[in-house]
């Protein structure tokens, strides 16, 4: 998908909300958990018509689904093409967080961009160049690329600051600016960093931020926007159990429908109070 494309459905929705379809059996209504890996099929095609009206992006993540075996990876390709063939202005991020040498990043790429028909892998940039630029080479598909996590663990290597000040995670946006650009790479950012959003926005005006924490991790949407929101509104903003496990009742998929439908109206207002139109 090209970044324009991207832009003009966050604008025409009046959203930015990416649903991160993570499916666990064990907070899923008991008949389709007891189906195994057909029915988490149906699980995220009910989550996906429920809230199609309110996101502009889906993030399967891999793992949710290898964990089933050779049927859980059937699931993840099936939940793919079935938002690509009934929702195709949706922008799909593959969340496989994959980063290796040259050659076999080439493989992952093929995996994601041919096979499964994604828009967009995340990738992980602790080898370098070599791992991040396969993903780059596909026109009109994107690489996120993991800057700053909101995990406890980010704190080991991401923030360490070297003889001039900068710290890792700034050192990674600046040097991976050179292996792409802002339409077809960007950055996984997390929204319980607060204010350090702004240090990666600096580094990259232009570029697009996925950021997860919003929801069950406790982010806080405004504090995103004051420092990540841009004129072309650059941010795809993830939520995942806090919608498609917000109940794991029958009434499931109408629970993520209204969860989504407050989060897109959140950000309808952010985006008129910012006059983005």
């Amino acid at each position: 998908m090209k970044r324009t494309e991207l832009v003009a459905n966050i604008l025409s929705k009046k959203s930015f909300l990416c649903v991160g379809l993570d499916p666990d059996p064990a907070k899923m209504p008991a008949a389709l958990a007891e189906r195994g890996a057909a029915g988490v099929l149906d699980f995220n095609k009910a989550i996906i018509d429920a809230t199609a009206p309110y996101a502009v992006a889906y993030k399967p993540n891999i793992a949710f689904y290898e964990v089933m075996g050779p049927e859980g990876v059937a699931a993840f390709e099936d939940t793919c093409r079935y938002i690509r063939e009934k929702y195709p202005e949706m922008f799909v991020i593959a969340d496989a967080k994959r980063g290796d040498i040259g050659n076999t990043a080439r493989m992952y790429a093929r995996t994601f961009f041919d096979r499964m028909g994604v828009d967009a892998v995340t990738v992980a940039p602790y080898m370098g160049e070599d791992s991040v630029k396969p993903f780059l080479e596909t026109p009109d598909k994107w690489a996120v690329v993991l800057a700053l996590t909101s995990n406890k663990g980010s704190e080991d290597f991401q923030m360490i600051t070297d003889a001039n000040g900068h710290r890792v995670f700034e050192r990674v946006v600046k040097r991976s600016l050179h292996w792409g650009s802002p339409v077809n790479m960007m950055y996984v950012v997390g929204a319980t960093r607060g204010e350090l959003i702004a240090d990666v926005r600096r580094v990259a005006p232009r570029s697009f931020f996925l950021v997860p924490g919003v929801g069950a991790q406790g982010g806080s949407l405004e504090e995103v926007c004051q420092y990540g929101l841009i004129d072309e509104v650059g941010l795809l903003v993830n939520s995942s159990r806090g919608i498609i496990h917000a109940s794991s009742g029958d009434d499931f998929a109408e629970v993520a429908a209204a969860k989504a439908a407050a989060l897109a109206a959140q950000m309808a207002k952010i985006l008129d109070n910012n006059n983005i139109s």
